[in-house]
C-alpha cells in the first residue's frame, strides 16, 4: 500500500491544489443536477493516471450497479499543478525525473508500474509519448461538455489522448478535433475557450474540493456523504454505490 501511494504522488508529478471558498457552490450544485438522481461527484485532472484507472474501475462497478439508472455522474475539475507549462519537447518520464530529482530509471519504472495497472484494466498507456501539458483548457472543455450531457465522454477521449496518443491536451486543435469526435461544436468550443468562458466553473470545483479537504484526485464523492480517494477496485465502488443508494431512499 505505501509503494502504491508513493508511486500515485511520484508519477502525478504534481500536487498542488486549488484555494479559496465560494458561498454559492450549493446553490450552483442544486442547479446541475436533476434532483431525483443519486449523483455521485468525481474529482480529477487529465494528466493523472490514476484517474484514468479509477474512472475504468468505477464504470465497472456501475455497470453492476443494480441501480444504476437512477445514477448521475458529474465529473469535477481538479489541476493537479495549475503553474505547470505546456512543453511538448519533454516526455512526462523526462519531466518526473527533472522536477522530482530522481534517476531516470527510477521515473521509468514507476510510469511502467501505472502502465501495468492500467492493462489490468484494458488500458493501454505510452508514456514514452506523453506530452506535459497544462490542463486549464481541457477542464474548460470538460465544463462546457456537461452542458450538453457529454461529460464522460470528453473525459474519456482527453484522458485517451493524453495517455494513449501522446496529444497535448493544451492544444486547441486537439480539443477541437475532439469536439468533433463526441458530437459537439467545436466553433462554440473554440469561442469558449477565446472568452475562458467556462474558467470560473473550473475554479468551483476546486473551490469545493478544497472545502472538502480533497489534496488528490480520483476523488468520488457519493451522495454527499460518502468519500473514496484512489482507484480504488470496482467490489468496492459497487459497495459504496449499494450503502450510498440505502441512505438516499431513507
Amino acid at each position: 500500500m505505501k509503494k502504491l501511494v508513493f508511486l500515485s504522488l511520484s508519477i502525478t508529478f504534481l500536487l498542488s491544489s486549488a484555494s479559496c471558498q465560494s458561498a454559492n457552490e450549493n446553490e450552483r450544485i442544486s442547479k446541475e443536477t436533476s434532483g431525483n438522481k443519486l449523483v455521485v461527484e468525481i474529482w480529477s485532472d487529465v494528466m493523472c493516471p490514476f484517474c484514468y484507472i479509477g474512472k475504468r474501475q468505477f464504470e465497472k462497478a456501475l455497470s453492476q450497479f443494480e441501480h444504476r439508472n437512477e445514477v448521475e455522474v458529474i465529473w469535477r475539475s481538479f489541476e493537479l499543478n495549475p503553474s505547470v507549462k505546456t512543453d511538448t519537447t519533454l516526455s512526462v518520464v523526462n519531466y518526473l525525473s527533472k522536477n522530482k530529482g530522481i534517476p531516470l530509471e527510477d521515473a521509468k519504472g514507476m510510469a511502467e508500474y501505472a502502465t501495468s495497472m492500467a492493462k489490468s484494466v484494458d488500458l493501454e498507456y505510452h508514456f514514452e509519448k506523453a506530452v506535459v501539458a497544462n490542463s486549464f483548457k481541457a477542464h474548460q472543455f470538460l465544463q462546457m461538455a456537461k452542458e450538453y450531457g457529454k461529460q464522460s465522454e470528453v473525459e474519456e477521449a482527453l484522458f485517451k489522448a493524453y495517455f494513449t496518443e501522446g496529444k497535448n491536451t493544451d492544444d486547441t486543435n486537439v480539443l477541437l478535433g475532439i469536439a468533433k469526435e463526441v458530437g459537439l461544436d467545436s466553433q462554440k468550443l473554440k469561442a469558449a475557450l477565446v472568452s475562458e468562458k467556462y474558467a470560473k466553473a473550473v475554479k468551483e470545483d476546486e473551490l469545493k474540493a478544497q472545502k472538502l479537504g480533497i489534496n488528490g484526485v480520483p476523488f468520488f464523492y457519493i451522495n454527499e456523504s460518502i468519500q473514496l480517494s484512489g482507484a480504488q477496485d470496482s467490489k468496492e465502488f459497487l459497495k459504496a454505490l449499494n450503502k450510498a443508494y440505502k441512505e438516499w431512499k431513507k
